[in-house]
């Protein structure tokens, strides 16, 4: 079961608040019984020492019982550990040499120690000091420990325990609500999500939920201007093709004119096969973006083999318009789908020679460059005006509308040569200048 954004930040706000209250109870646990310990050190330190100032003056060890109270407990004990004095009658009077207080005494001049009674509830605190005389003066007093003193403010402790964590409880809820409420604002204007991020964590998110909100629009755009575009390119054709047969079928076509018409049918279907034909292929590499090895069967590819194909193809077409077709250069080997390397590469050539003089060239050349391997096709044909270049490789945008309807072009042609570009990680770059010709250049990466 899934958890909520809200329920995770609250828990983690509960445990960090208990884990603080632990956390502080243990930490002033510790530091209260080093504070107390010490001033405990201190205030027998202090009373040995004024015992021992005024010992001199004692006519026997036995006169001790004049610094007696019910608090602090005196012992004078020899060198050998033999208890001289002991204000507490209770205690029992062995040999006190191997008291660690007594021990640490007799070698630096003090000593102090505490011993813990489980059974009693309390903690003896003593401190031991070397007499001029050799004798220990050792001051004593009992302690309830810090375990009693806990089970007497236990109650207190407990109840106080409980309020702390219901007010992180709350506090947790009431944070989490503040932190969480801004981000469910965010999902209310999609569409403006850059201008309603809280917090600087969420931009990266709020900026790819842009991303892709643009790419959508921009795909969705595109989808419904290609919708438009192939409806109103088959149209033209099959109205054609409509029209003229419908004057053959009624008869209103005079004998004469039937071979023309059907000449002009034949034309228009042609046509619309290239075009249904340079839909598919787009269609194609379309589904293809992202997993080129579903459309695409990589290989050592020689550019220079398939310019040369090319050329040798599409000689009928060029002679027919006047055009002299050429190809030069060296060999090039990438990693590619031939096929797609050869529609590229007519697609390009049928493009030069569309829009191309009579009497105009068309020369396509490989290069092996340190930038890539390189396939260019130059021509001296009617050039492309400035402000067309960037949008030359949109699907159906014609420079010269009627001259591709004219030549049989489906306006198709660039976009499958970006379309398979991009497929092999390829660059095209085009300069152009009206009158003059163009050269564009596909600049495949070298294999690693």
């Amino acid at each position: 079961m899934k958890q909520s954004m809200k329920e995770k930040i609250s828990f983690h706000l509960f445990i960090v608040g208990m884990a603080s209250v632990l956390l502080s109870a243990s930490l002033t646990t510790a530091l209260f019984h080093r504070v107390f310990t010490k001033q405990i050190q201190h205030d027998l330190a202090l009373t040995a020492s004024d015992i021992a100032a005024a010992y001199d003056f004692l006519p026997s060890p036995s006169e001790l019982f004049l610094f007696d109270n019910e608090e602090i407990r005196i012992t004078l004990i020899s060198a050998n550990g033999k208890v001289i004095y002991e204000s507490d009658a209770n205690s029992v009077m062995e040999n006190h040499l191997t008291r660690p207080e007594v021990q640490a005494a007799l070698k630096t001049g003090e000593g102090f120690d505490e011993r813990t009674s489980s059974t009693m509830g309390y903690t003896t605190y003593y401190y031991a000091l070397l007499l001029e005389d050799g004798t220990v003066l050792r001051t004593a007093i009992d302690v309830e420990n810090l375990y009693s003193i806990y089970n007497e403010a236990l109650p207190a402790v407990m109840i106080s325990c409980i309020f702390i964590l219901i007010l992180s409880a709350l506090l947790s809820l009431f944070l989490t609500r503040r932190i969480v409420r801004p981000i469910e604002k965010m999902a209310d204007d999609l569409d403006n999500i850059g201008d309603t991020v809280p917090y600087i964590e969420l931009e990266p998110f709020a900026k790819a939920i842009q991303q892709d909100q643009q790419t959508r629009k921009s795909s969705e755009k595109l989808r419904r201007e290609f919708t438009a575009n192939v409806s109103h390119e088959l149209k033209t054709p099959l109205t054609s093709i409509s029209g003229y047969a419908e004057l053959i079928e009624t008869g209103i076509a005079k004998p004469e004119d039937v071979k023309s018409f059907a000449a002009r049918i034949r034309k228009e279907s042609a046509r619309l096969l290239r075009l249904i034909g340079d839909i598919i292929k787009l269609s194609e590499l379309d589904s293809a973006d992202g997993e080129p090895q579903l459309a695409a069967h990589f290989e050592d590819t020689d550019l220079l083999t398939i310019a040369r194909e090319c050329v040798n193809d599409l000689q009928v077409s060029a002679q027919k318009s006047y055009i002299t077709l050429l190809c030069e250069g060296s060999s090039a080997k990438v990693q590619a789908d031939p096929g797609l390397i050869t529609e590229l590469c007519t697609n390009l050539c049928d493009n030069s020679i569309r829009y191309n003089h009579a009497g105009g060239k068309v020369v396509v050349s490989v290069q092996d460059t340190p930038e890539g391997a390189v396939l260019s096709v130059r021509d001296n044909g009617i050039g492309i005006p400035t402000e067309h270049q960037q949008r030359v490789f949109e699907r159906f945008y014609r420079v010269d509308k009627s001259r591709s309807k004219a030549t049989g072009g489906t306006g198709l042609g660039l976009a499958i040569v970006k379309h398979i570009a991009m497929l092999h990680g390829a660059k095209i770059s085009l300069s152009s200048t009206p009158g003059e010709g163009t050269l564009i250049r596909v600049i495949f990466p070298h294999h690693k």
